[in-house]
């Protein structure tokens, strides 16, 4: 067996910004991923959903590179450029804001160019000099968005990025999400556990259970989608239903 960074390769020109063929992850007796397989199309908005213990962050951490003990019989492909967001935004706090969003990137002029760009692009433009700690929750989030795009990834992964935030503030990030991934164009994988963001937000959604893929639903309307939407309800039950939830009850 291969180590998954033995396997990490760039995607063929096939449309997909990731491949994923026949991928098991386990720790010790516990199989955590099953023989995954799953394709994300170049621009395509997946949202991943399971409840606690399905595989969904060893997937995204798989994806990122992060997880190097990972084995597997099969193959894991994603592009050159992968970027991830976190729940907690990871500001470093003795950095100011432009240096936080560049954190890793080549220096020099071009970079601080590209922080003010991105600075802009989140509504943080004249805050580059502030510090993490004069941020509020909301804003830190922006930034932690800003720091993901400022090398234009070719895919995003985003594990509940918004999952701290109070609902009001997730709403006004939810649009911000959708207009950067308009303008920017990566691939993304959204890790969630909330049913409604990810029918709001995404192309495709993909259910995880105990490690294998129980739904993959494709959300067949168009942007911009509003929480309450009729046209989202069909969506919404099919995928509480999957989830183990029954009508009536709460996520």
């Amino acid at each position: 067996m291969a180590t998954l960074t033995e396997q990490l390769t760039t995607p063929q020109q096939s449309g997909a910004a990731v491949r994923i063929e026949n991928l098991t992850r386990s720790y010790g007796s516990r199989v955590v991923l099953d023989d995954l397989t799953l394709d994300i199309a170049a621009g395509q908005f997946v949202a991943l959903l399971g409840r606690s213990g399905s595989g969904k962050s060893t997937l995204l951490r798989a994806l990122a590179g992060l997880d190097h003990d990972v084995r597997g019989d099969g193959r894991l492909s994603v592009p050159a450029r992968v970027s991830v967001a976190f729940q907690d935004s990871r500001l470093l706090p003795w950095k100011r804001l432009a240096d936080n969003v560049i954190l890793g990137s080549p220096g020099g002029a071009d970079a601080k160019r590209r922080a003010s760009e991105v600075i802009a692009e989140v509504g943080l433009g004249g805050r580059e000099r502030a510090w993490p700690n004069q941020l509020s929750g909301g804003e830190q989030q922006r930034a932690a968005l800003a720091r993901a795009l400022v090398n234009e990834p070719e895919l995003l992964l985003a594990d509940e990025p918004f999952g701290a935030l109070d609902a009001l503030t997730r709403i006004r990030m939810h649009e911000l999400l959708r207009d950067l991934v308009q303008r920017h164009r990566p691939a993304v994988l959204l890790v969630t556990h909330d049913v409604d963001e990810a029918i709001v937000l995404a192309d495709r959604v993909v259910v995880l259970d105990s490690g294998v893929i129980s739904q993959d639903v494709t959300i067949d309307l168009p942007h911009p989608r509003a929480y309450g939407d009729p046209q989202l309800a069909g969506y919404r039950q099919r995928l509480l239903a999957a989830l183990g939830v029954r009508p009536g009850t709460r996520e």
